[in-house]
């Protein structure tokens, strides 16, 4: 009976000793997907990319709309054998040039938004530390399965960036 009341002594204390310093820690959250998302530069840096890509886009589309004209017209029963085999041959020409164009399109627009992005990443997680430092956070945790809205600082990150 000693024995069982002495270890549940030392246990409560135990639970006493390490929950106090919990009670100082302090921690954040940010969701760099709505930072990305929602962040004024990067909206700037989505806009800007967008015109700089658009006559590559149109030059696909424009190459698409050609190619469901061919679809249609193959889709006629009354073509002439040659003009069908011209037709398809186009549209086989058409398709690979369309698959190799917006593939090349995909990768460009990509790094270049992934070159745009990285300064300004760098620039929110310095804000983050700023944050941090300012308001004595202990830990500020990226992109986590679940956290409490309490703990959430992505909309002061947000505002910093806006400046």
């Amino acid at each position: 009976m000693q024995l069982k009341k002495l270890c549940l002594a030392a246990l409560a204390g135990l639970l006493v000793w390490t929950s106090a310093p919990a009670a100082d820690f302090k921690f954040g959250y940010v969701d760099t997907e709505r930072v990305t998302r929602e962040g004024a530069p990067f909206i700037t840096i989505l806009k800007k990319l967008d015109k700089e890509f658009a006559t590559r886009r149109a030059e696909i589309d424009r190459i698409e709309k050609r190619g469901k004209e061919l679809q249609n017209t193959l889709a006629r029963t009354d073509l002439a054998a040659a003009d069908r085999k011209s037709y398809e041959r186009e549209l086989d020409a058409l398709d690979r040039d369309y698959r190799a164009k917006r593939s090349e399109l995909f990768e460009d627009y990509n790094q270049r938004r992934n070159e745009e992005f990285t300064s300004i990443l760098e620039r929110a997680n310095r804000i983050v530390k700023q944050i941090a430092q300012r308001e004595q956070y202990d830990l500020i945790l990226q992109d986590a399965v679940y956290a409490n809205s309490r703990f959430d600082l992505t909309g002061k990150v947000l505002k910093e960036l806006e400046k």
